[in-house]
This record gives C-alpha cells, structure tokens and sequence, in this order.
C-alpha cells in the first residue's frame, strides 16, 4: 500500500522533480516508509511507500528493460506468486521478490490486458517510453483511489485529491453537481469528484495518455445471470464452493512480510473472516474491534463472543461522542468529500490502534452484504414489492415495522403514511430504482437545506437522470433483487464503503485492508447465485449462514443483522465545540454560500434543544457540517489564494 502521484507533460518539456516531491509529500500517510521520485523524458512518477512485500527490494517508482518500462503502484497483487512463477517459464527474469515487479512484466508480456490476469486491489501508472504511453488502471471493485485532472500543458494524477491540489496551476472548487449526487446517493456518480475538474478513474477501468488524447475503457463487468438450482444437493455443493473460494481468498490474502490482523465488528461477515484465517495461522491471530460508549450503537459483547470463540488476542478502541466531534475535521480531511453520517470516524480510531499495535495489514468482512443478500435494503425491497402486489393490505405493512425495531420514527408511523414514505406505487414498482427509491428520496430532501443561489445553479440537474443514462442496457432485464444488488455494489460500494469509510480512514493512519469477499472469484461465484440462495423468504446471506455453520459461534450465525451505525448529530452538541460553532454560524453559512442561513439556524436550534432525533436531520446535520470542513480545508484554506467567494459568485452568475 503506497501514494501515488504523477506528471506528463503532453507538450514537450519535462516535469520538475521538486514538484513531484511536493504532491507525493501529501501522501505521507500512505506511505511513510520510503519516498521515490523519477523523472523519465515527458514523465514524472513519485510514490511515498507502506513497506509490506519485499520490504527491502520493493523501492518505487520501479523499472525494467533498461528504463524503458516505469511504474508507481498502489496496492497488492494477491496472485503475484503464481504469475511470477508463469512468467519465469516465459523467459522473464526478476531482480526482486515484490508483486510490483510482476505488473511490470506482466505489461511487457500481455500490454494493457494485464490487468485481467490480476487478482488484487491496485490503483497504478505505467510508464511506456518506447510507446511514449501513460498507462493508468484501477481495481475491479474500486478498493483504491486513483484521482486525475488535467492543466493547460500537463497530465497529472494521484491516490489522493490533495496530491493534485498542491500544484499551482490546479484550482480547488467545490462542485455543487457533485454534491448534488452526494446529498442523494451518499456519493458522487464516477468519473465526477466533489471537486472541479478533478476526475476520478472509476473501478474496473483503465486510462491511456498518448499523442496528447486521453482514452479510458472498461476491461470487466459483473454477469447476473443466475443459474437455477433445484436441489439440496447442489445447495450444499455451493455453499462447500463458496467456503472453498473464501478459504483461498483469506489465504492469498495473508501473502506479507509483515504481520496481518483482522477486524472483528462481531458481525456475521468479520467472524467469518477471522474464523477463515484462524484456519490458516491459528492462535496467533490479532483481532481488533471498536465499542461504543452509546449502547444503542455497540456489538461488543458479540466481539468478545466470537474473540474466545476463536481465541484471537482481541483489542478494542473506545469511541465516545467527544471521539466523534474531535477527530471529525481529521476524518474529512481524509474522505475528501462530504458524508452524511458520522460512520467513518470509528474506523479512523480502529485502524489507529492497528497502526499503534504495530500491524500495518488487517483483513475485513465488506463485500459480503453487497454480494451475498446482506443489506436491509434488499430486504425491505423484497417486503415493499410483496406489499405492492396488494397495496390495499393493512397488516403487510406491519412488516417494515419488524424490518426497522431500532428506528423509532417508523415505529410510530400508520399504514397510511408507510405505504407513502415506502413507495409501493404501480409507477414505484415499475422503476428501475425501486429498490432505492425511499432511501434516495429522503436523502435528497436534503438539498432544501441549500441556499438559492446553489439550488438556482442546480435547477437543471436530475441525479436519478444522470445515474440512469449510465446504467447497462442489460439492468432493466435483471429481477428486482440482483437491481438492487447493482446498485449497492457498483455504485455504494466503491463510493462510500470503500472509500470514506474503508481505503481513507485505515490509509490515514497508514495501514492496509484486505477484503476476502471481494475477491473477483468469489464476486463472479456471488453474481451468479440464484436471489433465493442469497436471502431464503427473508433470511438474509443464507448461503454463507449454511457455509459457516460449526465455524462460528451460533449467537453470531443466526443474530437480527444490527447494521453498523455511529452516533451522528448528536455527537457534535454533547460538549463545546468551537470549530462546530464556528463553521455553522451565520456569517460563515453567509460567507461560504453554499447552504441557506436560515435552515442551517433551525437545524442547529433543533440539536441543541435536544428535538432533532430523525435520519433526515441527522444526515442534514452531518453533510452541512461536513461540506463547510471541506471549504475550510481545501477551499478557503488552499495555498493559492482560492476562496469560497468565487463559489457565491459562480452561483449568482447562474
């Protein structure tokens, strides 16, 4: 795991090596062992390196065949060993143990259809010089960044948005359509950032600069074409495949020169993970784990459960609401993006300890929800098209009750305003958002909180309209359940699991994660599974239940699926906070002219006087706060000069 950055200058000239040092030097956190830069004719690469594999001979930018292949690399290539031992057979020879070196000849040998061949989490640039091509690639599933953007004589990209922002001639804007998607889907719809004219590669997708043009293709999609199984037997053969690839998974996984510990959130999927790999190095294992001091919010009587179970030496870090306030301008610095719930800010605190433990590597459960039937979500899709068939219906509503016993608002509510919030229309059921359509509603409520100029510049944008048109022409043909599984996996998934909550929080405290579950094998087995197989009626992961059965502790196999949560907008009115005080005050909402003063007033009001208790204000409150930490940070504060005037200004010209 690294930071990566780069230059090519598409006009001639070469890029200054000081200027690579000062983009890759924000990337220290995600890198803080080594730092290389290396300038090639048009090209500059720079990599600030968390040594994991080869930790002597794995230095980066790295090249082979006399200088004529560069590469800067941020990831792990779990495969590397038998593609190595391949490609010796071919005639390659290696100078080194690192998975790095494999990419390089793997390139030489295959050219851009390497990437097919990986089985792992990268973001990297090749350098060509004999073709004179920069050659860019992401991971299948968008595990790690890889941001870009262009100026007038340059190319130039990095794991990070900042990398980009610390050379002159890129300006720092907030982009209000991208925050426009953010304050509907949670994230913004890729290739756009929250930023102006940054872009960011989207996950299975490769980008080519050459002669001056700038190409990106998709080289692989997910096929939801389940197969019918109509027998026990086969069940039971499935269910022995998919523990057979997870095994294998784990294993490739703890491929590391330096020790690998595991999440244990005292869920279903962790414990799997961590059962897995208990297989594979046995008592030795570390796990890690958060509580909380809300016991609305905390598992972990379920972590100490599936810790003895497993007998891990188990540690866990405490997190407050004063934990969440204070470290919440940090956790945005790292996210780069407004967020809408405080979620990620536990993981900053978890992947801390990691890092003060002294592992570098942990191994997690996320993928399985998305993949295998997990989210809530599913299920109430599931239940809402039942409800829909006979909307007249007084009591299948009451299903939704049971769906949500930990929010109280949908408790209180009757059929009536259920069947409205819940959308079980003849058009609702037709949409290719079904499963979607509450959730995104709700969130885009939040907008009301803009101000008129921001809303007046947004006047022409459709979210749901933009998300549409780029969707395959196959979705429409795909059931309703693997719809809503697209959704989360292509979209919520690199978006927001990944990134805010997984990738930028663990890589700020300068540790790795590694996910079993999203093995491009077991995603591909996962894509094709029959929807019955995933959730049985309304048995959420039934398959990886069936597989798991014996490994893990029965309390933890068959637990009500407690979804992770943190305490949100409380957490910021618990205890002075200045910061707070002063982001949301009316001069600064005036000043920054993003959201509206008097609604950010009545919000603040209602916290304070202890009556904002919905998701709606929750979320309002969290994304306002958020977004005003993102103009301070990158905005208002960003070295050239920039202001949030020229967004006020950019919103009244509209």
């Amino acid at each position: 795991m690294c930071g990566i950055a780069g230059i090519l200058k598409l006009h001639g000239g070469s890029p200054g090596p000081q200027m690579l040092r000062d983009m890759v030097g924000t990337l220290a956190h995600r890198g803080p062992d080594a730092t290389g830069v290396v300038c090639s004719g048009a090209t500059g690469l720079a990599h600030s390196r968390l040594s994991i594999i080869d930790l002597e001979g794995g230095r980066q930018p790295m090249s082979i065949a006399d200088g004529r292949l560069w590469i800067t690399f941020n990831g792990e290539i779990f495969n590397y060993i038998e593609l190595r031992k391949e490609l010796i057979q071919k005639g390659h020879t290696f100078s080194t143990r690192s998975d790095t070196e494999v990419i390089l000849h793997l390139y030489q040998e295959e050219g851009e259809e390497c990437v097919n061949r990986l089985n792992g989490q990268w973001a990297f640039a090749i350098w060509d010089a004999e073709k004179q091509k920069l050659f860019l690639s992401r991971d299948r599933l968008g595990v790690r960044p890889l941001f870009y953007t262009s100026t007038g004589d340059s190319f130039l990209f990095a794991s990070e948005i900042k990398a980009l922002l610390a050379h002159p001639d890129v300006e720092s804007a907030l982009d209000l359509q991208g925050l426009d998607q953010i304050f509907t889907f949670w994230f913004t719809l890729a290739p756009r950032t929250a930023f102006k004219n940054i872009q960011q590669l989207p996950p299975a997708h490769s980008l080519v600069v050459q002669n001056g043009e700038i190409r990106t293709h998709r080289y692989w999609s997910l096929d939801y074409s389940p197969e019918e199984v109509t027998s026990g037997t086969r069940e039971k053969q499935l269910s022995e495949e998919l523990l057979n690839l997870l095994l294998d998974a784990t294993r490739i996984r703890l491929r590391s020169d330096v020790p690998v510990g595991a999440y244990l959130s005292g869920g279903l999927d962790s414990t799997v993970i961590t059962a897995l790999t208990h297989m594979l190095v046995g008592n030795r294992l570390r796990t890690f784990s958060v509580s909380f001091e809300d016991r609305e919010f905390d598992e972990g009587a379920y972590q100490r459960q599936a810790s003895r179970f497993l007998n891990t030496q188990h540690s866990d870090v405490p997190c407050s609401y004063q934990d969440i306030a204070q470290i919440f301008p940090e956790v945005i610095r790292h996210t780069e993006q407004p967020i809408l719930r405080t979620a990620p800010a536990p993981f900053f605190l978890l992947s801390k300890l990691v890092r003060e433990s002294g592992f570098k590597v942990v191994l997690t459960g996320e993928g399985a929800d998305e993949m295998l039937g997990g989210y809530d979500i599913f299920k109430e899709a599931k239940i809402r098209e039942f409800w829909g068939r006979n909307a007249s219906s007084q009591w299948r509503p009451l299903l939704l009750k049971r769906l949500y016993p930990y929010m109280d608002g949908i408790q209180r509510q009757s059929p009536a305003y259920l069947k409205n919030f819940f959308r079980v229309s003849e058009q609702d059921l037709a949409s290719p958002f079904f499963s979607h359509l509450p959730r995104w509603e709700l969130t885009a409520k939040l907008k009301m909180m803009l101000s008129d100029a921001a809303q007046s510049e947004l006047r022409h944008q459709n979210a749901l309209t933009e998300l549409e048109s780029e969707l395959p022409s196959w979705f429409k043909s795909m059931g309703s359940f693997s719809k809503a599984e697209y959704l989360e996996a292509m979209y919520l998934l690199p978006g927001y699991i990944l990134s805010s909550q997984g990738d930028r929080m663990a890589m700020a405290n300068s540790v790795e994660g590694r996910y079993p579950f999203l093995d491009f094998r077991v995603v591909e087995f996962a894509a094709k599974l029959p929807s019955s197989l995933k959730m049985k009626v309304l048995n959420q992961k039934y398959l990886l239940k069936k597989a798991a059965g014996g490994m893990i502790p029965s309390s933890i196999l068959h637990r009500h699926k407690q979804p992770y949560r943190a305490p949100d907008g409380k957490s910021f009115f618990h205890s002075p906070n200045d910061y707070v005080d002063d982001l949301l005050s009316s001069e600064r909402i005036e000043r920054d002219g993003v959201f509206d003063v008097g609604s950010v007033n009545a919000l603040v009001a209602k916290f304070k006087l202890g009556r904002a208790t919905s998701v709606k204000d929750n979320m309002a409150l969290v994304g306002v706060l958020s977004t005003q930490l993102l103009i301070q940070q990158f905005i208002n504060n960003h070295s050239k000069g920039s202001s949030q005037c020229q967004l006020r200004q950019t919103c009244a010209a509209s």
